[in-house]
This record gives C-alpha cells, structure tokens and sequence, in this order.
C-alpha cells in the first residue's frame, strides 16, 4: 500500500470513515454518549479537524474511499481552522447539553497539557472502515508516515483513546509516557511518543 495524501474532495470520505470507526471508541462514544445521534454529531466534531488537517496537508489515506485515514497535525500546526477555535464552546453546548460539555471542555484541556513543550508531529486521529478492518491499512499509513519522519528526525506523539490499541502502538516504536482520565471517572487515555530513528 501507497499512502495518499488527502485533499479536499476527500473529506466526507474521511469523515464518514472516523465516524464509523470512532463509534465504539471507549473515550469518544463517552464524550458524545447519545448513541442516536452520535454519528451526527461526530460527523460534524470529526469534520472540523479533518478540513483543518486537509488543509495543512497532513491526512493520509489508504486509497479514494479513505478505508484508512491517519489524520496528523505538523508541528507548528493546528487541530482546528482559526475560524473554527470559537466554535468549540457552543458547538459541544448545543450538542452536548451544558454539564457534559463542560466535561468535554475540561477533556480537551487535559489533551493539551499532556502535550510536550518540543514540536512534534501529532497523530490526532486513526481509524479503519469496517469493511476494510484486518488489513493493517491503518498501521500501514503511520508505518509509511513515521518512516519519512526517521529520514527528517523528528518524533510524533499520539493518544490512544482505546486500551485495545496500545499494542500496536507499541509495535511502531511508541512508548507509553504518561496517562490521564477524561473527568468524572471518565475513560483513561495513554499519551505515546515516538522519537525518530
């Protein structure tokens, strides 16, 4: 397999792919725990990082359907379209309700703290359509990525958001570096650092 890298007429591809992918997800179905409605408002909360990445051409795909999206974010760069930052609050309030959008709100400031003050090339998202599970497509495209980064010299970070996942981290090359809990009880996640080799 041939990593592509994305481009806009991509993005619903991707998205629906994540959407699906994500469903299930222990960290994110508890972020948005309305299950009726969660690939709605995934498809709207996957969206907007999957334009801003696009458009810092850093989504790779493992062909035109996107079976597979890595979704990156290079160092410098940023998870989110300037536009799209004063979005965030209202967004999850409007989705969410107030008390458990507080609670996201409170998640994703503990994502950015976890962060090393060093740049680093950031693996935001991972995910495999169903039909296309089994075929390593998605370890592949981190596999291809991080082989161009060991030419640059220069480390990723991720956060694995499901325990079942860590091991095939750990298999690239990504060591377990820290960990912290979504809030009130909230699933664990794994904080994962790769240096170049």
């Amino acid at each position: 397999m041939r990593a592509q890298l994305a481009t806009p007429a991509n993005t619903e591809a991707i998205v629906r792919t994540l959407t699906i992918a994500f469903h299930d997800d222990p960290l994110w179905s508890w972020a948005f725990p309305d299950e009726r409605r969660r690939a709605e408002h995934y498809r709207v909360w996957w969206g907007m990082f999957v334009v801003a990445s696009i458009a810092q051409d850093a989504v790779w795909i493992s062909d035109e359907s996107a079976g597979a999206a890595a979704v990156w974010v290079p160092p410098g760069g940023t998870e989110l379209l300037p536009g799209d930052e004063p979005r965030v609050d209202p967004l999850l309030r409007e989705l969410l309700g107030d008390e458990h959008a507080e609670r996201v709100l409170e998640l994703l400031e503990r994502f950015e703290a976890n962060h090393p003050d060093e740049p680093f090339h950031y693996l935001s998202l991972l995910g495999t359509h169903p039909d296309q599970r089994g075929r390593g497509l998605a370890m592949g495209l981190v596999a291809e990525r991080l082989a161009e980064l060991d030419a640059l010299g220069e480390p990723a970070l991720l956060e694995s958001s499901n325990p079942a996942n860590n091991a095939r981290y750990a298999r690239l090359g990504f060591e377990h570096i820290g960990e912290f809990r979504a809030p009130a009880g909230g699933p664990p996640v794994a904080v994962m650092w790769r240096a170049p080799r």
